[in-house]
């Protein structure tokens, strides 16, 4: 588990370092790329392992007998994070930006609305236009340096129209986890307005010392409308294989996703299950652990060195591995210090808009790169923000 090991990814298809330039004109050549959320780490030896025998074999084929592979999941749910999942509850899609597709398309129809607490994760706001719904934005109000949920306010704006919500949990890109006081009130307004709640979860495991995640399956009496959405790509760094899980318990919620599964065609791919079989295991859960250290002291150094930076404030990171910064104390317009950091800096980061309502200031970070990089970005932002010192 060597977290320091530079891994040059350019040049390799990859999205996060080969389109920096093109999306952020950030050079290739020195810069640094924080944007989209994956890692650049290797993953644990054990998902390596399972490639090698797939490789081994020499043969890639249809995959067959899926039954380990829910066990795993089961496995790692109760283990990891208290929750029993019936095997038999779980779907399989190619990642949870298609599981999330697959659930605005499942549980509403074109015309309905679909509520997001903004700001959040903007593949959200994308699948839901693209499917023909309205995104119903219930922007978050920030307090005391954090986001929190304000339902006087949402449910004054609600109009009949929603027939879904979608929480993120822990929340990207704020990096919140959410309180038991805080998930049972959204059960409670997603009864009250009768909507299916999606509760994204993909970032469940990557939650900072002294943090605990709670599943919303384990708030009561919210099963009856509840999809629970999970994946070991965040976690384990391996987005590549496209690979999630949409949890369904509820019989009637289960029937309707899986007569749109079954009319779309949806089957995974055998490499991600390989892989996610793997993942799910003590010698995964014990890289899990380490990551997480790492990750933890990768938030120390980034935010005592953006805080130290008059007008930037990096928001508390309670989980995930990405930053969320509020330029708004430099009075500066969001053209100025985006481009300081993409100019002068040379970091690509995520631009805070995209999020939705109450992303205006503020630029999403990537801190799951090697120390020495998280140092040296630090020292760039210092140096194109220096006239603020």
């Amino acid at each position: 588990m060597n977290f320091d090991e530079i891994i040059d990814r350019r040049g390799t298809h990859s999205a996060k370092w080969d389109l920096m330039e093109s999306l952020f004109g950030v050079p290739a050549e020195d810069g640094i790329s924080m944007w989209v959320a994956d890692m650049d780490f290797r993953p644990p030896a054990c998902v390596e392992a399972a490639l090698e025998r797939m490789r081994a074999v020499g043969v890639y084929g249809y995959y067959g007998d899926d039954a380990s592979y829910r066990a795993a999941i089961a496995w790692w749910m109760e283990n990891r994070h208290g929750w029993q999942v019936d095997p038999a509850a779980i779907f399989t899609t190619h990642g949870l930006v298609n599981g999330t597709a697959l659930c605005v398309d499942a549980f509403s129809e074109p015309g309905d609305a679909v509520v997001l607490f903004t700001p959040v994760y903007h593949a959200f706001h994308r699948v839901i236009r693209a499917a023909g719904r309205e995104v119903a934005e219930m922007q978050m109000v920030l307090e005391g340096g954090r986001y929190r949920l304000d339902f006087d306010a949402y449910d004054a704006a609600m109009t009949g129209r929603e027939k879904m919500l979608i929480l993120c949990s822990p929340h990207n890109p704020g990096g919140r986890v959410w309180s038991r006081d805080e998930l049972e009130a959204v059960a409670d307004f997603a009864r009250r307005h009768d909507l299916v709640l999606v509760s994204d979860e993909i970032h469940h495991d990557l939650v900072m010392p002294g943090h605990r995640h709670i599943p919303m399956a384990l708030i009561e009496g919210i099963a009856d409308r509840l999809v629970m959405m999970s994946a070991t790509t965040k976690t384990f760094n391996i987005a590549g294989s496209h690979i999630g899980n949409v949890i369904i318990h509820d019989e009637a919620l289960r029937a309707r996703f899986a007569a749109r599964v079954a009319a779309l065609g949806i089957s995974p791919n055998s490499f991600g299950l390989f892989m996610a079989e793997a993942a799910y295991s003590p010698e995964g859960a014990e890289w899990v652990d380490a990551l997480v250290g790492y990750l933890d002291g990768n938030r120390r150094l980034f935010d005592e060195g953006v805080n130290a930076i008059p007008g930037l404030r990096s928001m508390p990171l309670e989980a995930t591995y990405l930053a969320w910064v509020d330029f708004s104390g430099t009075g500066m317009a969001h053209e100025e210090y985006t481009a300081r950091v993409e100019k002068q800096a040379r970091i690509a980061a995520n631009h805070g808009p995209t999020f939705g309502r109450g992303g205006e200031g503020f630029l999403r970070f990537n801190l799951a790169t090697p120390r020495a990089r998280v140092a040296e970005a630090v020292r760039r932002l210092q140096a194109a923000f220096g006239d603020l010192q």
